[in-house]
């Protein structure tokens, strides 16, 4: 059997201990669960991401980050997001 080579056989300084793994572990999770109640709590990213994917889809661009900064400067989209919201909340 091959004898790995030494940078794989010397301790790793820069690798966590079993302590900081397990914080990490803690901030990930807390990290997402911030990031969904925000989500939660905004449905107007929803409908901007969602706009933007469909508008991919439907148009197909062959410049996507174009067709991104077009997208997004739109002075309509204020708009369109906000009327969105409002036939959601007829909806609800």
């Amino acid at each position: 059997m091959e004898t790995p080579p030494s940078w794989l056989q010397r301790p790793d300084p820069g690798a966590l201990s079993a302590a900081q793994l397990e914080q990490l572990r803690k901030f990930k999770i807390q990290t997402r669960i911030a990031n969904e109640k925000y989500l939660r709590t905004h449905k107007e990213v929803e409908w901007l991401i969602s706009g933007f994917f469909r508008e991919i889809f439907l148009k197909r661009p062959d410049n996507i980050l174009e067709f991104a900064a077009d997208y997004f400067t739109d002075p309509r989209l204020p708009s369109k997001i906000h009327m969105q919201l409002i036939k959601d909340k007829k909806v609800a």
